[in-house]
Order: structure tokens, then C-alpha cells, then sequence
């Protein structure tokens, strides 16, 4: 109740200094106080603080942000802490806590002569979950996070980006909060490839050398979709590393049930979603699973299982299908209570689960197809 009371206080003093930063960091405290006895309001509290809300210089506080000198953009902005839960392979979420709980014991592990790096290099294929890592970490120690935009940091002028990246490093040094390198194989590129100038080679020599310049306290996260690009001496720079893969069938069982079911669905149904679901990343999960339930609201029904399915199917790694409205006709049905079976494995309780119908109707649909 203590630190609830102070997180109230801290939030209308950020609120009447009109330092929305602080706004932002009160509230997410507050919701996760309030998360055990009142999930639903800390939801809401959390949904709120994702928000962008009223741009600081216009509200009346400033807080001074690295800028391209002749663009004027703000080269990083501070971003919302994560609302959407973390969902970890084993290997991943053991390197994670290990990163974090690291982080956390800063000072401790410095008086014990055991500093370094706190970098930790996120890479694996898009929407399996790194974005969401920097969010999280910097949740757990209640510190802003500092995304670098690189549409701004990559300019088109020799002798720019490099400057950009010097005022990114400055700026972090003084801030004390994580520093969000996305997308870092755009700066980061091996310095031998042969197709890269020479400004870009010195844009690599000048991102190591701001690495190397933050002290051991610093935090910095970087993500890539490339890994194979990045230039060793990066790599070396970052001794914590999580290698993303896509969920395997655990976590999709979890995923399913959170995102379709808000942690109250049917076992055997998300046990099926999770088996035919394999190759999709979580980000596939989730957007299936949301424009399912978006159905569900606008059209006051259940939520369309075998549109579902029928989506989860048709989908792959590089294109999603979204559940469509109106109910399944019988001929498709008969064509998944195939697939089901024959591709997937799946019993015939479980297939008339997931499409909605009799087990008797399925037993039909797979006689009439071995007969026909």
C-alpha cells in the first residue's frame, strides 16, 4: 500500500510539472501495484500510458532531445514501456532474466569488480518478440527507453550520420535509461563488404567508439532481422545475445490462450490451435487472434472458431490471413476436417472442437472423402 501511495504522489507531482515522462513511469508503476487485485483497471491504466498524449515542447516542458542539424528531428524519442506480455522460448527467457537480473545488481556486481557491458543483441526474424524485450527490461528497472530513430540518424550528407551517432551517445551518457539500437544493421554493417563507401565504414568505427565510451551502468539494447550483417567487432560489443526463433508448441498453447481467449479457453482447442499454428510468429498470433475477437464484439457473437482455423491454415511466415465474417460453409469445412486429419494429425473430438461441428459430422466428412 506504501509504494502505491508513493506512486499516486509521484504521479501528480509529474502531472502539475507537466513532466510527462515521469507522468508515464508513475502510471506504469501504479498499474503494476495494482495488477494482482484489480487486472482489469491496470489494464486500462497501461492501454492509457501507450498513448503519445500531448507533445512535451507544446505542453510547456522541455526536455532536450538530440536533433539532426539540418533536418531538426529528434534523433531518439522516448517510447511507452510495454503492455503486451512477454512470451519467451525457455532458452530465451533464461538469457533474458540472467540479462535483467544483471541490470538490476549494477552496483553490487561493480563493488565485487565484476562490471561490463550491460548490451544485450537481440536478432531473429520479425514479429517474434524483440521490440517488446527493450520495453520490458526497461519496465522492470523503471527507467524511460530511448528509441533511436533511424530516419532521422541516416543522412543523406557525408559526415552526418557519424555526428548524429556521437549526439545519441552523449545523450544517453547523461540520461541513465535504455538506449534502443532497432534495425541496428542499418548502421552496423561489416566494414570488408564491398559494396558499402567508405562513410559508411565510418559510421561502424563511430558506433563502436560510442559503445565503448558509456560507462558500466549504461544500458543498450540493439535488434536486428539480419544478423549476418553485423560487423564482428558489434557482436563483441554486446556480450548478452538472445537468438529468437519462432515460438515453439508451448509457448503457441500460451499465446493462443491469451490473445484469442484472455487466459480462458478450452485446452484441447488451444492444443489444436498451437499444433497447426507452427511457423507463425507471435506477432501472427496475436493479429489473428485480435481480428477474431474484433468480429466477435462488432458482430455480438462467439468468437468464429472455424474462421479461425481456416485463417491459421491459410497463413505462412510471410503473409497472415485474417478470419473473414460469416459463418463456414459446409464444403470447407469437410475440406479442413481433411487437412486436419490427414496433415496435422488430429482427432476427430478435437477437429469437431475446432470447426464447431459433430464428431459425427466429421467422421462423415472423412468417409465421404475416402470413398470419394
Amino acid at each position: 500500500m506504501n509504494a502505491l501511495k508513493d506512486s499516486l504522489l509521484s504521479l501528480i507531482e509529474a502531472s502539475l510539472d507537466a513532466n510527462y515522462s515521469e507522468v508515464r513511469r508513475a502510471a506504469n508503476k501504479i498499474a503494476q501495484e495494482m495488477n494482482t487485485e484489480d487486472a482489469d483497471t491496470a489494464k486500462q491504466i497501461k492501454s492509457l500510458v501507450r498513448r503519445k498524449g500531448v507533445p512535451l515542447r507544446s505542453s510547456g516542458y522541455m526536455e532536450k532531445l538530440p536533433t539532426d542539424p539540418k533536418s531538426k528531428m529528434d534523433l531518439v524519442e522516448e517510447t511507452s514501456w510495454s503492455v503486451t506480455p512477454l512470451f519467451l522460448n525457455e532458452g530465451e527467457k533464461n538469457i533474458f532474466e540472467t540479462f535483467s537480473g544483471d541490470v538490476a545488481n549494477a552496483d553490487k556486481l561493480i563493488r565485487h569488480g565484476l562490471a561490463g557491458r550491460f548490451n544485450l543483441m537481440l536478432s531473429g526474424p520479425p514479429g517474434t518478440g524483440k521490440s517488446l524485450i527493450a520495453g520490458h527490461v526497461a519496465a522492470k528497472l523503471n527507467k524511460p527507453i530511448y528509441t533511436v530513430r533511424l530516419d532521422a540518424m541516416v543522412s543523406s550528407l557525408l559526415g552526418d550520420t557519424a555526428k548524429n551517432i556521437r549526439n545519441v551517445f552523449e545523450f544517453s551518457a547523461n540520461k541513465g535509461g535504455v538506449l534502443f539500437l532497432d534495425e541496428v544493421d542499418a548502421l552496423a554493417k561489416l566494414r570488408d563488404d564491398k559494396h558499402e563507401v567508405g562513410e559508411l565504414k565510418r559510421v561502424v568505427n563511430t558506433l563502436i567508439q560510442g559503445l565503448d565510451s558509456l560507462d558500466d551502468k549504461s544500458i543498450v539494447i540493439a535488434a536486428t532481422n539480419h544478423a549476418g550483417l553485423l560487423d564482428p567487432a558489434i557482436w563483441r560489443r554486446f556480450p548478452y545475445s538472445i537468438q529468437f526463433s519462432h515460438p515453439d508448441i508451448d509457448l503457441r498453447h500460451v499465446m493462443w490462450g491469451f490473445f484469442l481467449y484472455s487466459d480462458n479457453g478450452d485446452s484441447q482447442i488451444l492444443k489444436g490451435l498451437a499444433t497447426i499454428s507452427e511457423g507463425l510468429t507471435g506477432a501472427d498470433i496475436e493479429n489473428i487472434s485480435h481480428a477474431a475477437r474484433r468480429r466477435s464484439v462488432l458482430e455480438d457473437k462467439e468468437i468464429n472458431l472455424p474462421r479461425v482455423v481456416e485463417a491459421v491454415i491459410g497463413s505462412s511466415s510471410s503473409q497472415i490471413m485474417i478470419p473473414m465474417k460469416g459463418e463456414l460453409e459446409s464444403q470447407k469445412k469437410k475440406a479442413l476436417s481433411i487437412e486436419l486429419y490427414s496433415k496435422y494429425k488430429i482427432s476427430q473430438a478435437d477437429i469437431g472442437k475446432l470447426l464447431s461441428v459433430s464428431r459425427q459430422a466429421v467422421s462423415n466428412y472423412l468417409k465421404g472423402a475416402s470413398n470419394g
